[in-house]
């Protein structure tokens, strides 16, 4: 019997060394799965700081841990789709994927501001913990589903500056007839304080301050608008970002494309993306300080608004959340979730970590 399998065995090996390379070659391919290649357009320039260049880190990391066979090509903003037309071309299967700010969907799907900035709400870290365990992510995956579009939180950045003005502000009333680019929900909040709201793309953003057709903007992370050269236009830098506590960025996939991959390669963007949000996050964060310290040199001012008036904007905030809940059973039920997990963490937050000022308390 020993003998008999010896025998088999040293059959198949031969077999197999007889093979043209031809036919290992095929053997091989097969053995690593059929080669992919998405077309992935970005909402963000890739050389902008952590805004942009999360992609690449990504991209990279799907084509390394693929061997090759796995390719995300990214193409710049406006290269293939203009920036806020990303989801619409792949809903269509036009493209594959891309790589985008949600709330730029939100005249459309009025419920995807919340999952990806939300005024007042959650820090970078709350939101990933709602989004990966607290029901965020099937509820984003159920906003998208019939859109045909599977989407995958890839990136997380801190708050948003409150904005670059080319004067001072000292009241609410000033934002009455305010020319501003604005994006999201922050954005309907300036609107009811009679606010001229505009939302153009970030390469756009520069010129229409030089000129005065906006008085005013926000943006990214200051390192991102400096790169943008805001600060050499508008010299008053206000803080904190009320408006994007986080910024989440989503990789979205055709719904089509992403049920016919083999559930090991979905796993692969999902572990790469899971990947890039971490990273996205701490490079994010490193980068600031050293912005904000050569503020002096350039002339710009940092400001903070003062606690009155940002509890001023809180309140419109709730009032704007709430009419947009009445309106949108989505957008309802997505508030609803954030808001429980918003109060059961506050009970740890506010127990767990020390006071923001602590530290200058010390000094």
């Amino acid at each position: 019997m020993v003998a008999i399998c010896f025998a088999f065995l040293a059959g198949f090996v031969g077999t197999l060394s007889l093979r043209s390379p031809d036919t290992q070659v095929a053997v091989q391919s097969a053995s690593r799965g059929e080669e992919i290649k998405w077309r992935t357009p970005v909402a963000f320039g890739t050389q902008l700081p952590a805004l942009g260049d999360n992609i690449l880190f990504v991209s990279d990391a799907v084509k390394a841990a693929s061997d090759g066979r796995f390719l995300l090509e990214v193409y710049e903003p406006g290269m293939l789709v203009p920036a806020f037309s990303i989801t619409e071309s792949v809903k269509a299967g036009k493209l594959e994927a891309g790589y985008t700010w949600l709330g730029y969907d939100q005249g459309r799907i009025p419920a995807t501001p919340l999952i990806s900035a939300v005024p007042f709400g959650m820090e970078p870290w709350e939101y990933t913990a709602w989004y990966y365990e607290a029901g965020g992510k099937a509820l984003a995956e159920a906003l998208y589903a019939e859109h045909n579009i599977h989407p995958i939180l890839c990136g997380i950045i801190g708050p948003e500056t409150a904005g670059w003005f080319r004067f001072p502000v000292s009241s609410l009333e000033q934002f009455n007839g305010l020319k501003i680019r604005f994006a999201g929900l922050g954005g309907r909040v300036l609107q009811a304080l009679g606010a001229s709201v505009t939302l153009i793309p970030g390469g756009e953003i520069y010129q229409a301050l030089e000129k005065g057709a906006i008085d005013a903007t926000e943006y990214s992370l200051p390192v991102v608008d400096a790169k943008l050269g805001f600060d050499q236009v508008a010299k008053f830098n206000y803080f904190p970002g009320w408006h994007q506590t986080f910024t989440a960025a989503h990789l979205v996939v055709n719904k089509t494309r992403w049920q016919s991959l083999r559930a090991s390669d979905q796993q692969l963007l999902e572990l790469a993306c899971t990947a890039g949000v971490t990273r996205n996050l701490a490079r994010g964060e490193a980068l600031q300080g050293a912005v904000i310290d050569s503020f002096s040199d350039k002339g710009v001012q940092p400001i903070k608004f003062d606690t009155a008036i940002l509890k001023s904007l809180q309140e419109v905030t709730n009032s704007v959340l709430e009419l947009e809940a009445e309106k949108d059973p989505q957008f309802a039920e997505i508030w609803a979730s954030q808001k429980t997990f918003m109060a059961q963490y506050r009970k740890w937050k506010s127990l767990a970590y020390l006071p923001r000022d602590f530290d200058e308390d010390l000094e």
